[in-house]
């Protein structure tokens, strides 16, 4: 027996979008649009096809407006697949370990209920007895943590860092509770890739924070659940995120070593992470001075993002959107001293940065002030550089944009750095 069940969910899904003769991604293109354009990740759908995982009851709504469906059909394929899925763990289980007779009965039991064989006055006890039995897989928390991961991953999207990190805490602490409890292999692989993705953007906000040592712990627990979940594009997504910890903040020989770790893992596919990976190369070899071996990473990392599907470019933390990549060149060009070829990058970034995006736009104005420095006018690259601090909201004065302020801050000199200086100092 087949661990889908033949009228179930994943059959219905499937069905309607082959039906339709829309691919996975174009399916997930029209979940996305109603989702007033909310990432949705291609994936999840393929693992609701397959059964590999079930919605909950909160995409339900979605799927019947998106499919053509009454929200009681979702619900009810849905059930119809986990007692599909139930049945078949428990017949295999009858035929690994012989069964007592005991186990027979209870097994006999389960099955009539799943079948719709149980006699009515027991269907009380019965369901009692389904809870209990359902209550150890996780089901739903798990797909619950699946949806977090999807949910966080989409970025600050206007938010402070510390808002967002806020918002996380309650599904650190349900990650922490299910990793305490025991799973199947195959539930635990995917239970370490969504602790992977979870745990690598809590790293990524404290990154940004400027908490150094909580990053880089949070990207270790991170690369170790990648590496249990054995997918390499979790792990090189995790190496060349966590490259950025030492390029940012003053170990660019470190970040160039994760960063060719990051490579490795990420392999000829084109991905995301490979793409980033090259990007945080060419930034760490043009601090070092290697302006040849940072032109050549410059090349890789705009063949790679060239190469990139709407899924890994996509504007998330997770993706290597167009954006970002602009941002990336922007800083090897600044420290390399091209400054022509930066200020190319910072506005094809800043022609792309549609959404408020805080952050972003204070980094590209850090790197405009250091490339009018470069250009022998640290009077203007002061001005520049105050006046961006002073639009820059108390909530991102810390961390990454500070970091950066002062480093140009102490490459001014006279006046110049004593103005900025003073507004860093003023907070």
């Amino acid at each position: 027996m087949g661990m889908m069940a033949p009228d179930g969910i994943g059959a219905l899904l499937r069905g309607a979008r082959e039906a339709a003769g829309r691919t996975r991604e174009e399916q997930a293109a029209v979940l996305q649009a109603a989702r007033g354009g909310k990432w949705f990740d291609p994936e999840n759908l393929k693992r609701w096809e397959t059964e590999k995982r079930l919605p909950t009851p909160v995409w339900h709504a979605l799927l019947a407006d998106c499919y053509g469906r009454s929200p009681e059909e979702i619900a009810r394929a849905v059930v119809v697949s986990r007692r599909h899925r139930k049945l078949h763990q428990l017949i295999g289980r009858e035929g690994r370990d012989g069964g007592s007779t005991v186990d027979r009965r209870k097994f006999l039991g389960v099955a009539a209920v799943a079948t719709g064989m149980a006699g009515l006055p027991d269907i009380a006890e019965a369901r009692q007895g389904i809870n209990a039995g359902l209550s150890t897989s996780d089901s739903s928390d798990l797909a619950y943590l699946e949806g977090a991961f999807e949910r966080h991953r989409g970025g600050y999207r206007g938010r402070p860092p510390s808002e967002v990190l806020g918002q996380m805490r309650a599904d650190l602490d349900l990650l922490r509770e299910l990793l305490g409890r025991p799973h199947p292999v195959s539930v635990r692989k995917d239970l370490a890739r969504t602790a992977a993705g979870i745990t690598g953007l809590v790293a990524i906000i404290q990154h940004d924070r400027g908490d150094q040592r909580d990053a880089v712990g949070w990207f270790a627990t991170a690369e170790q659940a990648a590496r249990e979940s054995g997918d390499r594009h979790m792990l090189a997504w995790v190496l060349s995120r966590h490259a950025m910890v030492p390029l940012n903040y003053g170990a660019p020989n470190v970040a160039a070593t994760m960063a060719i770790r990051a490579r490795a893992e990420a392999g000829r596919f084109p991905s995301a992470a490979g793409a980033l990976a090259a990007a945080v190369t060419a930034r760490s070899l043009a601090s070092i001075g290697d302006r040849e071996g940072a032109l050549r990473a410059v090349a890789d990392a705009r063949a790679a993002a060239a190469r990139l599907d709407s899924v890994q470019g996509a504007d998330t933390w997770f993706g290597y959107p167009a954006q970002k990549h602009h941002v990336h060149l922007s800083q090897a060009f600044t420290l390399m001293g091209r400054t022509r070829e930066a200020y190319a990058e910072q506005e094809a970034a800043l022609a792309l940065t549609t959404s408020p995006s805080v952050m972003t736009r204070a980094l590209i104005a850090v790197d405009r002030a250091a490339c009018v420095r470069s250009d022998g006018d640290p009077a203007t690259a002061a001005a520049l550089a105050v006046d961006a601090w002073s639009r820059l909201p108390m909530a991102y004065r810390d961390g990454l944009v500070r970091s950066r302020t002062e480093a140009l801050c102490q490459s001014l000199p006279g006046s110049s750095g004593s103005a900025l200086s003073a507004a860093l100092v003023g907070r």
